[in-house]
């Protein structure tokens, strides 16, 4: 596999390419998602997803690869390609100043799609990565994202750009961690970190055995070596549909294991999660308020 050693003249590594997964059923979001993909539930008047790849955008990633689920018409697909038809109903009623809404492509960056195949027996994060780094033929350092949840900064900065301030080379990923009420912790991943290493996740741990109250907002940086390791983990597994699904932290644990390097960064603005009914509602509110300040 061979590797980007292209820098920025800052020093900064530069960093290309992003996977966004949008696949699976959202059964935390039925019966909704049933027609609805669950990244393309709105907050404000812009599906989740976007909000990630204008991240992306801000970063200067050049080229976003979203996986999808494997159907013959893709929501979050479509969303993102030009509509003929209705460009030119808007221009002939006389709306040509919303034919800047109708154009959804992110500025300097270029979209791909990957329809997820067997999705049955291949469910989960780590698959759905593994596939878009096969298909894909990525052999570099590349941001990786969920697009049902994402990171929310009102005054127009990026955590992707500030996750790639710390990459210092080829061999090194990060990770964004996000500070969450010690209540809160038994929800979430919990990271362990010693200084600005990860050293551990602990999943859903109870309050008193929390290593910190930093959480895995699941919004990394990973080198090349870690995307080999989640293919390789992706190829060499075979969970039954009730045992697991293909978790992409457990191939980055095993990344830890081996002496390898991932850097946690702070997030800067605050962590959006639609894919409960009861985040989704928050993330409308937080982004309903920011564009109607008092």
């Amino acid at each position: 596999m061979g590797l980007n050693l292209g820098c920025d003249i800052l020093g900064v590594m530069e960093i290309k390419k992003a996977i966004i997964s949008v696949a699976g059923w959202g059964t935390r979001r039925l019966p909704i998602t049933k027609i609805i993909e669950k990244a393309m539930l709105p907050i404000g008047n812009r599906p989740i997803v976007d909000y990630n790849v204008e991240d992306c955008a801000r970063a200067k990633v050049r080229d976003i690869y979203i996986v999808t689920d494997e159907k013959p018409e893709s929501q979050v697909r479509a969303y993102y390609e030009n509509n003929t038809a209705l460009a030119k109903y808007l221009i002939s009623r006389g709306k040509e100043d919303s034919l800047e809404l109708v154009d959804t492509r992110p500025g300097g960056a270029r979209l791909h799609f990957l329809g997820q195949k067997d999705i049955e027996q291949k469910y989960g994060s780590a698959a759905a990565v593994a596939q878009a780094v096969e298909h894909f033929g990525i052999d570099e350092t590349c941001v990786v994202l969920s697009g049902d949840d994402f990171i929310w900064g009102a005054q127009g900065g990026s955590d992707i750009a500030n996750l790639m301030k710390v990459v210092e080379g080829p061999e090194t990923s990060a990770l964004l961690g996000v500070e969450v009420s010690r209540e809160e912790v038994s929800r979430y991943g919990v990271l362990k970190v010693e200084g600005d290493r990860l050293v551990d996740f602990v999943e859903k741990p109870a309050v008193e055995d929390a290593p910190s109250n930093l959480i895995n907002a699941s919004k990394y940086i990973m080198s090349a070596k870690l995307l080999k390791r989640i293919v390789e983990y992706n190829r060499k597994n075979h969970f039954g549909p009730r045992e697991q699904e293909f978790m992409i932290t457990d191939p980055i644990i095993e990344h830890l294991r081996e002496g390898e390097m991932i850097k946690v960064v702070r997030a800067t603005g605050q962590y959006l999660d639609g894919g409960s009914v009861e985040g989704w509602v928050h993330a409308n509110n937080v982004i309903l308020e920011s564009n109607n300040p008092d």
